[in-house]
């Protein structure tokens, strides 16, 4: 008898761990989808719409800046609904956007949808890291890593089997639609959340960042940590393609920097949890980038998959470290969480700025040199700042406990 017990509690405790995580992971893959879906489909939805290339950066651009709107807002219109309202509106945005370009076949449409699913995107994904905080305290840099590889994840699958599944039905609609599932998925994960895990309304403390330093520096960071990934889910297929590849091998090239990727976002957490000091790893992550946005430039035919190998990798590394960093600063789950939805909210509207430019800059000079050159020079100016992170300046520059 007191086996059986033992062996109850062992599968109490082990769901306790294992099953709000799942929940994380599943809310995670819905936040990607939308966004790496169309790349790979690029120019069959440019002859059917006639949309130029600057105008089909929107389709990432408007998501992103959702994302930096949203959480910007967050500490004065977040305690209107709950947690539960909030996360579930959200995904049924993501959800409506998907279904929606099942039928669509214009570009304003396509535009809009990405305006509608960015909306739900930009409410999940700032609820997200409060909610890692609050249920795995102890474990953060962990939960987080998860976070960010099931994030990644997503983008990735999409990526990969959006031409797959629009070449089988002979539609790029049904390619983008497909991701309808997911936060379904997550919906339906979401409502069957544990019930020992309370449901936490959004702080009512009248708490914002817009006045601290490191805030704006930590926003700044993660702004141009997210520009590479921007650039890449939005360029690389069309990229790729004017080098000889196919729409399938395009978007298997962000299958194979999602892996990669994903070994970043994992990693790195865990071989940096046991100090606090996350530098060494943020150095590493940065670097790996600018070797390969340098062989991008240099020898970009023969090597092709190591290069986007190394930026995936520091892309995954780097995403989940600056979050973590942002998390690090602030020993309130509450707080934290009102921290990091600053800095992703200034953060995603500066990353939002950077594809747009790039389109421009690709359609005046006429190649992707100049794009991979702007990218460098945002990797060195993110070398430099990486030095501040130093963890005994958290308590000065924070004005918060």
């Amino acid at each position: 008898m007191s086996t059986d017990h033992i062996s109850t509690t062992t599968r109490q405790s082990l769901l306790t761990l294992y099953w709000p995580m799942a929940v994380i992971a599943a809310l995670a893959m819905t936040l990607r989808p939308l966004l790496t879906s169309t790349g790979p489909l690029l120019e069959e939805i440019r002859l059917t719409t006639g949309i130029s290339l600057q105008a089909a950066s929107l389709l990432v651009v408007l998501p992103m800046l959702c994302m930096g709107i949203f959480p910007l807002l967050l500490p004065w219109i977040g305690r209107r609904l709950s947690e539960n309202a909030w996360i579930t509106s959200g995904l049924f945005a993501i959800a409506s956007a998907s279904l929606w370009r099942l039928w669509l076949g214009s570009s304003a449409a396509l535009i809009a949808s990405a305006l509608i699913g960015g909306t739900g995107i930009a409410i999940v994904q700032s609820m997200a890291p409060s909610i890692v905080k609050r249920w795995y305290a102890q474990r953060v840099p962990l939960a987080m890593g998860i976070y960010s590889a099931a994030l990644m994840a997503g983008g990735g699958i999409a990526a990969t089997l959006s031409p797959v599944v629009a070449q089988h039905y002979d539609s790029w609609q049904s390619g983008l639609s497909i991701w309808l599932l997911l936060p379904v998925i997550a919906l339906l994960l979401w409502w069957l959340r544990p019930k020992e895990i309370l449901e936490s309304k959004i702080s009512k403390q009248s708490v914002n960042f817009f006045s601290n330093r490191r805030a704006w520096l930590l926003a700044s960071y993660f702004g141009l940590a997210n520009a590479g990934y921007a650039c890449m889910i939005a360029f690389l297929p069309t990229y790729a393609r004017g080098l000889g590849f196919s729409a399938e091998s395009s978007g298997e090239l962000i299958g194979i920097m999602t892996v990669f990727q994903v070994i970043g976002a994992l990693g790195a957490p865990v071989f940096s949890s046991n100090r606090l000091d996350r530098r060494p790893w943020l150095f590493f992550a940065v670097g790996i980038q600018l070797v390969g946005f340098a062989g991008l430039m240099l020898l970009p035919a023969s090597l092709l998959i190591l290069w986007v190998a190394m930026i995936g990798c520091g892309l995954g590394a780097c995403f989940s470290l600056t979050l973590t960093v942002a998390l690090d600063h602030l020993s309130s789950p509450k707080l934290a969480g009102t921290l990091t939805a600053f800095v992703q909210g200034i953060g995603f509207i500066i990353t939002a700025i950077i594809p747009y430019f790039a389109g421009f800059l690709r359609e005046w000079s006429g190649s992707f040199q100049a794009v991979w050159l702007m990218l460098l020079i945002t990797l060195v100016i993110m070398l430099i700042v990486t030095m501040k992170f130093a963890p005994e300046s958290y308590a000065k520059t924070m004005n918060y406990s």
